[in-house]
């Protein structure tokens, strides 16, 4: 049963939302922030600090040629995702959501890494002291956000299914 257009409201909404969210954060980033010199946010916790990362989640790498394999894994990413959304049923709010914030976060780091063979801009910098998580941008957020959501929202359906 393909999507309703309720349905795809949410899901082109959300997903539209998080790539131009992405897309003006990043290019703020760039003009306002020097290369790799942090500036508090909220004390030592929250810094904003630019960074390119040529690579993957967690500066993974693939030599010379990450920019163009993981450019390709995004589309192909972004191709299953909207197969998800388009063959989910009516009624479900989480599911179009998740599908959409992943779609946007995917989409939002294939546009950088398109645009500049430098890489995905990241710069929201989370820690204390010397204890810092990876820098990463609101794609990687979202993207993240959507996996869980949409790792629950399968949960729920294959309990629902298994009480059938």
């Amino acid at each position: 049963m393909p999507a309703t257009v309720r349905d795809d409201r949410v899901f082109w909404g959300v997903a539209a939302g998080v790539i131009i969210l992405d897309v003006v954060t990043k290019l703020l980033a760039e003009a306002h922030l020097p290369l790799h010199v942090p500036r508090e946010i909220i004390g030592r916790v929250v810094r904003f600090t630019l960074a390119y990362n040529p690579g993957a989640a967690f500066s993974m790498s693939l030599g010379p040629y990450s920019r163009v394999i993981f450019g390709a894994f995004a589309i192909i990413a972004l191709a299953v995702l909207w197969h998800l959304h388009r063959t989910s049923g009516p009624g479900d709010r989480l599911k179009p959501l998740a599908l959409g914030l992943a779609f946007g976060g995917a989409a939002g780091n294939l546009i950088d890494r398109v645009r500049s063979s430098r890489g995905v801009v990241d710069f929201i910098d989370i820690g204390t002291a010397d204890v810092r998580f990876w820098t990463f941008n609101v794609a990687d957020s979202a993207v993240s956000v959507g996996a869980v959501l949409l790792a629950w929202v399968f949960f729920q359906e294959d309990r629902q299914q298994q009480r059938a």
